[in-house]
């Protein structure tokens, strides 16, 4: 009986250690929902605008195009596409440098301050009369939007966990093509203004998409907060425990980001900005993404005229509204991925399935004659190149750790991948139409190498994190950033 009842006392602790546990869990429960919620309704929606706004900004040329852009300002279709070329140059140029001084200026004035400088340098182009002045004015759009993507992504890293970043990324960046299917209808209305005021129609796309990037960037201003310390909308507990959250310490799992405070106060290295440029999956990465953003960027530049071409429409009104089918097909499918790629923990494996839906769609229109099968092709397109973006924009992030290497990785993977807007740029000469088969099999190409570059990233992080667990990378234990042996890489 005595021996009973020694058993018993002996299993209260445990009783009782259980229970703590399953309280502790709970709590976690609680508080991350709570925190995520309050982060997600007020800061994914700022930035979803002010990627909306990009997209739209950047792309709206191609709708200017084909009701009169290229007549009214006398220029070739060789001019006109090196005006389109000229974006992307300095769009690549300005990226690390702004993602570099972010920390400095702070994200809450540097994105929204990029984006009123590119809706009013957007509002101009709705007054530039020769090639000249177009030339000069897209490139000017470039440096200022070049800084906004990389400076979102290390923006959000510093909020969630490396589990959290991709259906974030994927809802912001579904903005993308939402920004598809909403220019063909904004770029319908607006056209119906012109001529008004001495302007053609093109003009007013771009005057009032300028104008209303001015406003979303005056909003991003008062709605976005600098960190979770600044956040106003979270308790002093919810702050605290948020940064807790980050660093693993809420005993709900291991450490995601290691020490924050180190990177918050972390100061500039060149060896660290060298670490992120000699770093094996930033180049699989950012020249996949080269290849996927060479497909997307064309897909944005050209459907207008690609559908103008299939004449299954009378009048390129109409060609407006038929463009936004396949950005809305692509949305809910681009979402869907991202969240079960967080979901699974899992970013290059889910985009090794999701690449060859556009590899189909990009095989088929290539060979294909039939105008009906052709546009079925584009919703094949839009949706395998959409929904692979998330993935592989927040891979580099999830694997770096330290401040100013996720800084260089993050914006060095898009100065690479942004290269992909000059093959956009001259893949669909107007000689090929209107079939295109040259342009379309390039990006097959492109895109069939995407695939490969993919599978090697997957293949080497798993190397890394058997090196890893084999005890190859002892020696950097307590490092606190992406070569410590407790930090796994994601595949």
């Amino acid at each position: 009986m005595a021996s009973n009842n020694g058993d018993n006392v002996a299993e209260r602790p445990s009783i009782e250690k259980v229970e703590r546990t399953n309280s502790d869990t709970e709590h976690h429960r609680i508080m991350t929902r709570r925190i995520l919620w309050k982060m997600d309704t007020r800061i994914l929606p700022v930035l979803a605008l002010l990627f909306l706004c990009s997209f739209l900004d950047r792309t709206n040329v191609g709708n200017a195009k084909i009701i009169g852009l290229e007549k009214d300002l006398n220029i070739s279709n060789a001019q006109y596409n090196q005006g389109l070329a000229v974006f992307y140059a300095t769009y690549i140029a300005s990226e690390l440098p702004s993602n570099l001084v972010l920390k400095k200026i702070t994200p809450k004035i540097w994105l929204p301050l990029l984006t009123i400088v590119w809706g009013i340098i957007t509002m101009c182009l709705g007054f530039v009369k020769n090639f000249g002045s177009f030339f000069g004015v897209r490139a000017l759009l470039g440096i200022a939007e070049g800084g906004l993507l990389p400076g979102m992504v290390l923006y959000l890293s510093g909020l969630y966990t490396r589990q959290e970043m991709a259906l974030r990324i994927g809802i912001f960046y579904t903005a993308a093509s939402l920004s598809g299917a909403f220019g063909g209808l904004l770029a319908r209305g607006l056209s119906a203004i012109g001529p008004r005021g001495g302007l053609e129609g093109w003009r007013w796309i771009f005057i009032i998409e300028g104008l209303l990037t001015v406003v979303a960037g005056l909003v991003a201003y008062l709605l976005l907060p600098t960190s979770i310390d600044t956040a106003p909308y979270l308790t002093e507990e919810e702050k605290e425990y948020a940064a807790r959250r980050l660093q693993g310490d809420t005993g709900a799992g291991p450490a995601d980001r290691f020490n924050t405070i180190l990177e918050r106060e972390e100061k500039f290295r060149w060896s660290e900005v060298r670490r992120g440029v000699f770093n094996l999956q930033v180049w699989l990465t950012a020249t996949a993404y080269f290849a996927i953003l060479s497909g997307l960027y064309s897909f944005g530049l050209f459907l207008p005229t690609i559908i103008n071409d299939l004449k299954i429409t009378s009048n390129p009104n109409q060609t407006q509204l038929w463009s936004v089918i396949p950005y809305a097909v692509a949305t809910p499918v681009t979402v869907l991925i991202a969240f079960l790629s967080d979901r699974l923990k899992l970013r290059g494996i889910m985009m090794l399935f999701t690449l060859p839906i556009a590899i189909i769609g990009y095989a088929v229109i290539a060979n294909v004659a039939s105008a009906q099968v052709r546009f079925a092709m584009t919703c094949l397109m839009a949706i395998g190149m959409y929904s692979s973006v998330p993935c592989v924009l927040v891979w580099n992030s999830n694997n770096s750790a330290g401040h100013y290497k996720r800084a260089t990785t993050s914006a060095l993977q898009l100065a690479i991948a942004n290269a992909g807007g000059f093959v956009a740029t001259f893949v669909y000469p107007s000689k090929d139409r209107p079939l295109y088969h040259k342009g379309h099999t390039i990006l097959l190409g492109l895109l069939v190498y995407a695939w490969f570059a993919i599978l090697a990233n997957v293949l080497w992080c798993n190397k890394i994190n058997k090196d890893k667990a084999a005890g190859k990378y002892e020696r950097f234990e307590g490092s606190g950033d992406d070569r410590d042996p407790a930090f796994k890489m994601i595949l």
